[in-house]
């Protein structure tokens, strides 16, 4: 289907009228929102079966932090979001399964943005703390109310008279990802003045170690 949109959008194979364009567009997102929903599914099986497969490198934060500022940009500039990044160039690597930790971050970013005002800044930082790397997103959007803080992770959860879209998978899926790599992933909120996600990795100590694979 994807493949499909970007042929059509091709000035080569014709011009779409802007009608047409609008349809196309329309039909992009729907596409985009099946893909994450489908790959959420995907990743439920996968923690359903008590088996999450674990890739454990020396991973660069900064690479990981870039992947999943990539992968939201477009969605960031449709609402005029700035990204704010804060990611030391000294720090240690992080012991990390790259592909599951991205996903977590990109997840993080994306609710940032839905939960965010246009015109707004995410705030995106990395920290060593004391042999463990803190990866952190700040939003200024509307907060999550206090009764519903520590139910954000639980499977399926969605705060009630929320409009926003989604499957309340997405936290309960990083949750997991985050505590089979041996971290953990945590929220603070302010009603009325944003949310800040954060997760937790072990430092790569710099010795010799085993890749492990959960």
């Amino acid at each position: 289907i994807k493949m499909s949109l970007q042929l059509m959008q091709n000035k080569q194979v014709g011009n779409l009228n802007p009608g047409q364009e609008a349809l196309v567009e329309s039909i992009k997102e729907d596409a985009g929102r099946l893909l994450k929903i489908t790959g959420e599914l995907l990743n439920m099986a996968q923690v359903e079966s008590g088996i999450i497969q674990m890739n454990l490198i020396p991973s660069d934060a900064a690479e990981i932090v870039d992947r999943a500022v990539s992968a939201n940009r477009s969605a960031a500039e449709q609402k005029q979001i700035i990204f704010n990044m804060d990611v030391p160039g000294n720090l240690p690597k992080v012991l990390a399964d790259n592909e599951k930790t991205s996903w977590v971050l990109t997840n993080l970013l994306s609710n940032a943005i839905r939960y965010s005002y246009d015109n707004s800044t995410i705030y995106i930082a990395v920290r060593d703390e004391n042999k463990k790397i803190r990866f952190s997103v700040r939003d200024t959007g509307q907060g999550i109310p206090p009764q519903y803080v520590d139910k954000v992770f639980e499977r399926y959860f969605r705060i009630p008279g929320t409009k926003k879209e989604g499957t309340g998978l997405g936290l309960s899926i990083s949750k997991e990802f985050m505590e089979a790599q041996g971290g953990q992933i945590e929220v603070a909120s302010e009603f009325g003045a944003g949310s800040t996600f954060s997760f937790v990795l072990n430092a790569w100590p710099g010795n010799k170690i085993n890749i492990l694979s959960v």
